[in-house]
C-alpha cells in the first residue's frame, strides 16, 4: 500500500510539471506558427519546404563565370587639397593683440582672423606724411620754375631777353618737374605699403577707444587670403611673432587629396586619370569617386611603394583629413570569375560560407575564400564552382535554421 502511495505521488508531480495536455498542444502550435518548418539533416545541411522558402525570401541562383575588370587595391591615407589649402604667415615682426578665428570656423575670403600690433604701422605712416610734405614742397617749386620759364618765353619774344635765359629756365623747370614725379612715387609707394601690404589705413583716424592702447586702425589685420575652414591656429593673445611665422591654416574640405601608397610592381598598370572608388572604416558600405592625379617620381626606399595621388571630391564634408582608406583603382583588361552578391555570404564558425543547394529544398553550407569586391558583389576564389546552385538571397535564415539544429543537438 506504501509503494502505492508514492508511485502515485510521483506520477502527479510529473504531470504538473509537463503541463495539462491542452496547454502542450498549444505551446507547440505557436511554435510552429512563429518559425518556417526547417530541420538540420546533418552536418551543414539545412532541409526547407517550399512553403517556409516562400516566406524566408530564399532565392537560387546557378553560378557561372562572368568577365569582370580586374581591380588593384592600394591603401594609403586622406590629406589636405594642397591646391586650395592656405598656410597665413606674419607680414611683419608684432605681437597679436586679438585672436578671432578658431580651429574648425567655417571663414569667407577677407575676413579677419586676429590682429597684430606693429611698429612697422607707425613708421610707415610717418614716411608716408614726409612723402607728402615733400611732394607738396616740391609741386610749389614746380610751379614757380615754370612761372619762370614762362617769363622767359615773353621777354624774349619782345627782345628784352636772351634765348640763353630761356634755356636756362627750361632746365630748371624740367628738374622740378623729373623731382616732383620721383616724389609722387615715393607717396604712393608709401601708401601702398600701409594699405595694401599691412592692411591699414594711410592716415590714422583719431585716438584710441578709453582702456586701449591702441586703435583698431593701428592694428594688422591678419584676413583669410581664401574661403575654407581653418585647420591649424598656431598663435594666442599675446603671442610675439616673426616675419613669415605660420599662423593660421585654411584648407576647402570640399576636394581633399588621398596618398596612397603603391606597391613597386603593380606601378607599370597605372596611369593618371584612372578612376578610382575609395573606401573608409567610418563609411564601410559607402565608395567615394575620384581620380588619379599624379605618380611620384621617387620610390619610398623603406616601404618600396610609390605615392600616388587621388583628388576626390568632398562636398558634404564626410572625409576627414588623417583618415585610413583603401583605393580600388580598375586596370585594363578583363578576366573570368565567379561573382556573387555580398549578402549571400555568412559567417560559420569565423569561416565565409555559402549556402548551395544539393537537392530540392535540402541546402548545405560551404565555406568559401573570398577575392575582391566590385559593385556589391564579390569573389569567389575557392569552395564552389560553375553550376553550382547558390543561395543569393534568403541565407540568413538558413543560417539560423543551421544554428538551431547545432544548439539542440548539443
Amino acid at each position: 500500500m506504501k509503494h502505492y502511495v508514492v508511485s502515485l505521488l510521483i506520477w502527479f508531480l510529473v504531470g504538473c510539471s509537463r503541463g495539462g495536455p491542452g496547454e502542450s498542444t498549444n505551446v507547440e502550435a505557436a511554435r510552429q506558427e512563429a518559425a518556417p518548418e526547417a530541420k538540420p539533416a546533418g552536418a551543414g545541411l539545412v532541409t526547407l519546404d517550399e512553403a517556409a522558402r516562400r516566406q524566408a525570401g530564399v532565392a537560387v541562383e546557378t553560378l557561372a563565370m562572368r568577365d569582370v575588370g580586374e581591380t588593384l587595391s592600394v591603401s594609403g591615407r586622406i590629406t589636405l587639397n594642397e591646391n586650395r589649402s592656405w598656410r597665413i604667415g606674419a607680414v611683419t615682426e608684432g605681437r597679436i593683440v586679438t585672436v578671432i578665428a578658431n580651429v574648425g570656423d567655417r571663414v569667407e575670403a577677407g575676413q579677419v582672423l586676429g590682429r597684430m600690433h606693429t611698429h612697422e604701422v607707425h613708421e610707415g605712416r610717418a614716411v608716408y606724411r614726409r612723402a607728402l610734405t615733400e611732394a607738396s614742397r616740391l609741386r610749389a617749386l614746380e610751379a614757380y620754375q615754370r612761372r619762370l620759364r614762362d617769363r622767359a618765353k615773353r621777354l624774349l619774344e619782345i627782345k628784352a631777353g636772351s634765348m640763353q635765359e630761356l634755356e636756362h629756365a627750361e632746365t630748371a623747370l624740367r628738374n622740378a618737374q623729373a623731382a616732383l614725379s620721383d616724389s609722387e612715387v615715393e607717396v604712393e609707394r608709401a601708401r601702398v605699403h600701409l594699405v595694401e601690404y599691412l592692411g591699414v589705413s594711410a592716415e590714422a583716424s583719431g585716438q584710441p577707444k578709453e582702456g586701449q592702447p591702441h586703435g583698431e586702425e593701428d592694428l594688422v589685420p591678419i584676413r583669410a587670403p581664401a574661403a575654407g575652414v581653418v585647420m591649424h591656429r598656431n598663435v594666442t593673445q599675446g603671442t610675439v611673432v616673426a616675419p613669415s611665422a605660420e599662423l593660421f591654416v585654411i584648407s576647402d574640405v570640399a576636394a581633399l587629396w588621398m596618398a596612397a601608397q603603391v606597391p613597386e610592381e603593380k606601378l607599370s598598370r597605372l596611369r593618371v586619370g584612372m578612376a578610382v572608388r575609395v573606401k573608409v572604416q567610418a563609411y564601410p558600405d559607402q565608395a567615394f569617386p575620384g581620380r588619379i592625379t599624379r605618380l611620384d617620381e621617387e620610390l619610398d626606399p623603406a616601404t618600396r611603394t610609390v605615392r600616388a595621388r587621388v583628388e576626390l571630391p568632398n562636398p558634404r564634408g564626410l572625409l576627414k583629413p588623417e583618415m585610413y582608406a583603401v583605393a580600388d583603382i580598375s586596370v585594363p583588361g578583363a578576366r573570368p570569375a565567379l561573382l556573387v552578391p555580398e549578402t549571400a555570404l555568412q559567417d560559420l564558425n569565423g569561416l565565409s560560407s555559402l549556402f548551395v543547394e544539393k537537392a530540392p529544398g535540402q541546402f548545405q553550407a560551404v565555406p568559401v575564400e573570398t577575392g575582391m569586391r566590385q559593385g556589391g558583389l564579390i569573389e569567389i576564389l575557392r569552395g564552389v564552382s560553375p553550376g553550382d546552385k547558390v543561395v543569393t538571397h534568403g541565407s540568413f535564415t538558413l543560417k539560423a535554421q543551421l544554428m538551431r539544429g547545432s544548439l539542440a543537438e548539443e
